[in-house]
């Protein structure tokens, strides 16, 4: 594979225009309308507060948010939703005339790379201390609401159980039989590949090994978990697990475990932009996302709340994912050596 330069990295820092992102957000739609409250004279009518959000998904979630947060505050949110890389892309086309209040992303690499880009502001929300510590920033300039892990996804109709380590799937039996999605379209696995390198010091061994043995790289998340839906392949690693519950869910043959080794966490954080110009409305967003009402919301959509408190009906919750330790400081160039170490594999 090519050698990626730096400003072709996908998902590592605010300045890297080509992220794809998790798959999930792939579905998102761009409808917003980018326009802000204007000011009425006594005369006319009060505008409703609007408040705009540039949102990475995942599909429905966002939605299910803004209409609830619309009707407890009565604040109108003007959504654009689309992938980690597409947000960032518009946020630094609008930058000399800035346009979102608060932006939602599925890549705490991006976050930090806002906040070193000095693109975000402090602020502690209301719920923050009932949210997951090791998701948020430490100064308060974004929190991990939500998450999702990374396990092993596989179609049920061609695989009867499933419990293989992350090396298993180098061996013979798997040749030809197993995808995951593309580290240049999805920052979930870019996590997932510096989480299992840095944790393992074999880990880059088992990812050759998986090359050798005829790993499909397909896509983006949804790519590859369709690939094993319709069973093209048998087995996705590094498979965006509320996707598949859903997709079980829905009634398609597939289900997911993690290995017991571990797997990696990956949290979706929001920040409040530092030129926001409707500040107010912008903390009470940052509010209600650490709220019970949205928690609940978050794990309506089979996605782990940042609130561990929150009951848990339909998937695996976090106390029961065995996980890799995952060190966020100086994530950006970290994962940048990661991508460029993968992609100049054979």
């Amino acid at each position: 594979m090519k050698k990626m330069n730096l400003l072709t990295v996908a998902g590592v820092s605010a300045s890297i225009l080509l992220l794809g992102a998790c798959g999930a957000d792939a579905g998102a739609t761009e409808n917003t309308t980018n326009t802000k409250t204007e000011t009425t004279s006594s005369e006319t009518p009060a505008t409703p507060e609007t408040l705009t959000v540039y949102s990475a998904g995942p599909e429905g979630l966002a939605e299910n948010i803004q209409e609830a947060f619309e009707e407890e505050t009565g604040i109108k949110v003007e959504m654009f939703q689309s992938t980690t890389g597409k947000i960032l892309s518009r946020l630094e086309a609008e930058s000399n005339n800035p346009i979102a209040d608060v932006v939602v992303l599925a890549s705490i690499p991006s976050m930090e790379g806002l906040k070193s880009e000095e693109k975000l502001q402090p602020y502690e929300p209301e719920n923050a201390d009932s949210m997951n510590p090791e998701w948020n920033d430490s100064d308060h300039y974004y929190y991990g609401y939500s998450a999702s892990a990374l396990g092993v996804a596989y179609n049920t109709n061609q695989v009867d159980s499933l419990n293989a380590d992350w090396n298993e799937f180098a061996e013979s039996e798997w040749q030809g039989r197993v995808t995951m999605p593309d580290p240049t379209s999805s920052g979930s696995a870019v996590d997932f590949l510096y989480g299992l390198t840095d944790a393992d010091e074999k880990g880059w061994d088992i990812i050759q090994g998986w090359m050798d043995n005829d790993l499909l790289i397909a896509g983006a998340n949804k790519e590859s978990l369709d690939a094993v839906i319709t069973g093209d392949k048998d087995v996705v690693v590094a498979a965006v697990d509320y996707m598949t519950y859903k997709a079980k869910e829905s009634g398609e043959p597939v289900d997911i475990y993690y290995p017991e080794s571990g797997t990696v966490i990956s949290p979706r954080a929001a920040g409040i932009v530092a030129d926001s110009s409707n500040i107010d409305a912008a903390k009470a967003y940052m509010d209600f996302l650490l709220s019970d009402t949205a928690q609940e919301l978050v794990a309506d959509a089979y996605i782990l709340p940042g609130n561990e408190d929150i009951e848990l009906s339909n998937r695996a919750a976090l106390a029961d994912i065995p996980t890799l330790p995952f060190e966020f400081d100086g994530i950006e160039d970290k994962q940048i050596e990661t991508l460029n170490t993968f992609l100049s594999m054979d």
